[in-house]
């Protein structure tokens, strides 16, 4: 394996990956809490995901949207995490040119996808407690596909340039990553070329189409609350609040981590690089753990079905 500080006068085949430059010490103890959370995140979405396939009951839109997010919470997670956790356990550094830009691709398209699909879902939300009679006639299996097209092509169309654009630059120097995943900047920042397009280019298109997902899921909220205060039956504003709440805190914690990233790698100057990494990481696995937890278990009828599966096997 090349040596951390390997330069090259000839184009570089492959990148080393440098998690936590400044306190390695910490890959070991890291590796647990990761491991522990990996498996919760992939045994929860998958448990999801079979018990929505095997309950009819749950052939439903909305089921349909929680099935989505779920697939994109398991490619999230098996993209970046098990070559976090071969770092840190094996210290497997390197990884392939493709590998590299292909790890860069599905990151850059698949978080905003999930923003995406918590907008479908807030919307979902905004029919059935703002028109509840016409949401049978307006959520339907077809609106599901649809909306599931969209959020796939707008995102990969959108999300591809990142990874073109970094992997036309010329690298002929150092090939050390300091971060644990092929981030774009990260990446960039290791070319001999000026990247000022490619750093252009991810700034505006990032909080264009992030920006447009939180507006409207605040302003389908909004209507939301407008709408709960309302209520005049005993306990209903409290069911619909209880519910809507927890999946707008869920929400609200996804952007602040994304924004965070964001700031962090903006002033990463007077932010220690070893915090802009951890952050990095667990913005890729804190969601998937909660997403199906707040989502999924928490909603009556999926608890329902899986206690029904579980009697069933037993």
């Amino acid at each position: 394996m090349a040596s951390p500080s390997n330069y090259s006068a000839a184009p570089i085949s492959e990148f080393l990956l440098l998690c936590f430059p400044n306190y390695q010490s910490w890959q070991h103890w890291l590796s647990l809490p990761l491991s522990l959370l990996f498996l919760l995140a992939m045994g929860a979405n998958i448990t999801l995901l079979m018990t929505i396939r095997l309950e009819a009951s749950l052939h439903e839109p909305m089921y349909y949207l929680l099935s989505l997010l779920s697939l994109l919470d398991i490619v999230l997670c098996l993209t970046v995490i098990p070559k976090v956790l071969a770092i840190f356990w094996f210290d497997l550094r390197s990884i392939s040119f493709s590998a590299c830009f292909l790890q860069m691709f599905i990151m850059n398209s698949f978080l905003p996808m999930e923003s995406c699909t918590f907008m479908v879902m807030a919307y979902d939300h905004y029919v059935a407690i703002c028109h509840p009679l016409r949401y049978t006639s307006i959520i339907t299996d077809q609106f599901v596909a649809k909306a599931s097209a969209f959020i796939v092509a707008r995102n990969a169309l959108l999300a591809a340039p990142i990874p073109i654009l970094t992997a036309q630059l010329h690298y002929c120097g150092k090939n050390v990553i300091e971060n644990c995943i092929c981030a774009n900047l990260s990446v960039s920042r290791l070319s001999c070329d000026n990247f000022t397009l490619n750093r252009i280019y991810q700034f505006v298109v990032g909080w264009t189409w992030l920006g447009s997902d939180f507006i409207l899921i605040f302003l389908s909220y909004t209507f939301i609350l407008r709408a709960v205060l309302r209520f005049k039956a005993e306990g209903a504003a409290v069911k619909a609040l209880s519910t809507c709440g927890s999946h707008f805190i869920l929400i609200l914690f996804f952007s602040t981590i994304l924004l965070v990233v964001v700031l962090t790698n903006v002033a990463r100057k007077r932010v220690p690089m070893d915090i802009l990494i951890l952050l990095n990481v667990l913005h890729h696995l804190i969601p998937p753990v909660l997403n199906p937890i707040v989502y999924g278990v928490r909603t009556k009828e999926i608890k329902q079905a899986i206690q029904k599966l579980l009697m069933r096997g037993m």
